[in-house]
């Protein structure tokens, strides 16, 4: 009984999860693929003594990304990208 339940919302999720990335797609594809670029911040971390790091900076970048829900043409969605504007790089 309880597996049946479980198996039916699995089923619901994987249903849901489908059709949001279609629709991301097809919404994605009739607004004619709008990508955006946003500046990212990279630095390179440098592992020192004592587990300590120190981080170099290396510049600023322009990162293409597609304006969606989910990541399209290769590219990251802006939201995600934005979030994570400072990219750490490890040696």
């Amino acid at each position: 009984m309880l597996r049946r339940w479980l198996l039916r919302i699995a089923m619901a999720l994987i249903v849901a999860f489908i059709a949001l990335y279609t629709g991301d797609w097809i919404v994605f594809a009739l607004r004619g693929s709008p990508v955006d670029k946003v500046t990212v911040n990279r630095y390179l971390a440098v592992p020192l003594k004592g587990n300590k790091q120190e981080f170099d900076f290396l510049g600023t970048v322009e990162v293409p990304c597609a304006v969606a829900l989910f990541a399209q043409n290769g590219q990251g969605p802006c939201w995600q990208v934005r979030r994570t504007a400072n990219q750490g790089i490890k040696m």
